[in-house]
């Protein structure tokens, strides 16, 4: 625990991860009725809202390494359950741990204080020797280690959190991390299933099945590795995944089809993406209805780096960005498309062009479009861990120099000819911040005329950086007619912008027809990430309400920590408007500021595949105080080095 005999200007400040309404919360809650204000539509009947993000069971030493993408998995939902004929609807609020095998032997082992996991920005940081890095490794394989010997409760067979994001797809609600395969869990009261390998799942009736995402062979642990972005393709319910690793060829791809429809295709496993020369560090990808787009850009995760003795992170802000791109079911096929040093970690959305063919009365796919958030720098990477980014080794031509900026860019790859690989357009919809993406789900993977986003009205992206990024603006764009404006002006490829207002100038706005709006949050309440629920049988794209979780920091003490009574509420605003909030759902406790969400509809719910077991914290074992001498010494033993590597 923290030495409270030292003096106030002795200790570390908190980390800014750690604290606030960053801060984990150790409070798990069952289904619990909600108050709320205002009008709860309908359409919400019978769903569920959920959000995930890291939230450390061991947090005992708050001036450590930390990082906003460490944490253990958590899941805090809003289930809209229908208590009557007439349609009212009582909120009931839950929240859980996902019972990932790094969290269970964490809680059943008192004795280690800090996370199993060494923290990313331990990883990150330039300034962790060698030496650092590869103890706080050891230490990590030690327990693990450890956790396959006698005494313990649970094995730690793969070292997943599941703290990123979700996702629903034939059946089952899956949470997601770059470091395993999905977790299964179980709406709407979040307990945890079991690990799904692409074949079958833990805890589900066994059937029989492959051994699905890694395959067989001493490579299969880090070929199970499965990006926190998946992506279900809303026609044919395929789902869509690569796995990341620090081999070559570094990139495997799969494709899941669903029991119901079937396609004719079927599913493809860990198949390789040639053409990716190292180890990268890879969040998101993008899906159109007929190719795939894989990113590989010079962010590098490569613990081989330690024998170079340069960081296992690292960015190179003089090399290209490349995006391969590839037919759906022929990633051997991948043609290679090259642009200026970059960092993306999340896709908006992705979609075909095409033009008639002249040798017949069919038309072919002449261009892939994809929208994603493009950032000038790995600085958001540091920045999360709070550490400074590292100054570049290496001069950074002139013309090539950007303004720290992350904003939502139009890319357009033309694939007329296939010994050119150009794209044809690259810049900014607009000058804004903007981050985590989203847009109605069934327009996906089409051309969608909407976007929607988080950004920050009182600070430059560049500024912002310098602390603790917490949004206060969501954002609306009418995407169709930016590109449209774009193509007619032809601004400078990659730093130009097509609307180069500001959030202040965008709010002070009277035009009804502004491709940009903004909904800002009254002073002091941060938003996160929203989610778009359309209204039941709407025929405009943007005929439906967006879901955030938004928390007062009024509540907050003179030394910046919540006050034990804080609370969150989740708001449902208009998405058409994008003034107005329909109700306001009062929380019976705070929500830790976290990262990816998703709604689950009322036929998702009750559509659930059959559970034989659900995931459940270990039972105390009784016979351990008549053990054997033998197995008291190991016991003791055991307790003596995990006090050690605590």
């Amino acid at each position: 625990m923290t030495d409270t005999s030292k003096s106030a200007s002795s200790r570390k400040p908190p980390h800014p991860y750690l604290s606030g309404n960053f801060a984990p919360i150790q409070r798990e809650q069952p289904l619990t009725p909600c108050s709320y204000t205002g009008t709860i539509p309908p359409d919400f009947s019978g769903g569920e809202y959920v959000r995930n993000g890291g939230n450390p069971i061991a947090n005992e030493v708050l001036g450590r390494d930390a990082h906003w993408f460490d944490g253990d998995g958590m899941l805090t939902g809003v289930s809209f359950h229908s208590i009557d004929e007439k349609g009212q609807i009582q909120p009931e609020f839950v929240n859980r741990y996902i019972l990932t095998d790094v969290y269970l032997s964490s809680i059943t082992s008192p004795a280690v204080r800090t996370p199993i996991l060494p923290s990313i920005a331990t990883l990150v940081n330039p300034l962790s020797s060698l030496v650092t890095i590869t103890l706080r490794i050891f230490r990590t394989l030690l327990l693990a280690l450890l956790s396959h010997l006698p005494g313990s409760k649970q094995a730690i067979k793969k070292i997943s959190v599941a703290n990123t994001a979700l996702l629903y797809h034939d059946g089952r609600a899956l949470a997601t991390c770059e470091s395993g395969p999905p977790m299964r869990i179980s709406l709407p009261g979040l307990e945890t299933v079991g690990w799904f390998n692409g074949e079958k799942c833990e805890g589900e009736p066994q059937i029989h099945g492959g051994s699905g995402f890694g395959g067989k062979g001493p490579l299969s642990f880090f070929k199970e590795w499965t990006t926190a972005h998946p992506r279900v393709d809303p026609h044919t319910k395929e789902l869509l995944l690569y796995h990341s690793t620090f081999v070559p060829p570094y990139v495997h791809y799969s494709i899941v089809t669903p029991s119901i429809p079937k396609t004719s295709e079927g599913s493809f496993v860990n198949m390789a993406v040639p053409g990716i020369q190292s180890a990268k560090m890879m969040h998101d990808f993008g899906v159109s209805k007929s190719h795939t787009i894989i990113m590989d850009l010079p962010l590098s995760l490569d613990p081989f780096n330690l024998v170079k003795n340069t960081p296992v992170v690292a960015y190179d802000p003089t090399a290209r960005s490349r995006f391969g791109i590839f037919p759906r079911y022929q990633p051997e096929k991948v043609r290679w498309f090259e642009t200026r040093a970059c960092c993306i970690f999340h896709t908006a959305n992705s979609w075909d062009s095409f033009i008639d063919s002249p040798t017949s009365r069919t038309q072919r796919v002449a261009s892939i479009n994809m929208l994603a958030c493009r950032l000038t720098s790995a600085s958001l990477v540091f920045s999360a861990g709070a550490l400074a980014a590292p100054v570049p080794t290496t001069v950074i031509p002139a013309h090539e120099r950007e303004e720290e900026q992350c904003r939502l860019y139009y890319y357009n790859f033309c694939l007329d000819d296939e010994n050119l690989n150009p794209i044809k357009h690259q810049w900014a919809l607009s000058a804004i911040p903007f981050e985590f993406p989203t847009l109605r789900d069934s327009a996906a993977m089409d051309a969608a005329k909407y976007i929607y986003g988080c950004s920050v009205s009182d600070s430059s992206f560049g500024a912002s950086l310098g602390r603790a990024v917490k949004m206060n603006a969501l954002v609306k764009m009418d995407v169709k007619k930016l590109i449209a404006t774009g193509k007619r002006q032809s601004p400078t490829p990659i730093s130009g912008c097509v609307d180069t207002r500001s959030v202040s100038e965008i709010l002070t706005s009277e035009d009804v027809n502004d491709p940009i709006k903004i909904f800002r949050m009254p002073a002091g309440w941060y938003a996160q990430e929203c989610r778009f629920v359309p209204h039941h049988g709407s025929v405009e794209e943007d005929d439906g309400w967006l879901l955030s979780y938004v928390f007062d920091e009024s509540q907050l003490q003179e030394d910046g920590e919540c006050r034990l009574d804080a609370k969150s509420e989740l708001w449902i605003i208009d998405a058409k408007s994008m003034l107005q909030v329909v109700a306001k759902i009062q929380l019976p406790q705070r929500v830790p500021y976290g990262l990816h969400g998703n709604w689950f509809s009322k036929e998702n719910v009750q559509n659930q595949r059959p559970i034989e077991r659900l995931r459940s914290l270990p039972i105390a074992d009784q016979k351990s105080q008549q053990a054997s001498p033998s197995t008291q010494i190991w016991m003791s033993t055991r307790r003596y080095l995990e006090s050690m590597l605590g």
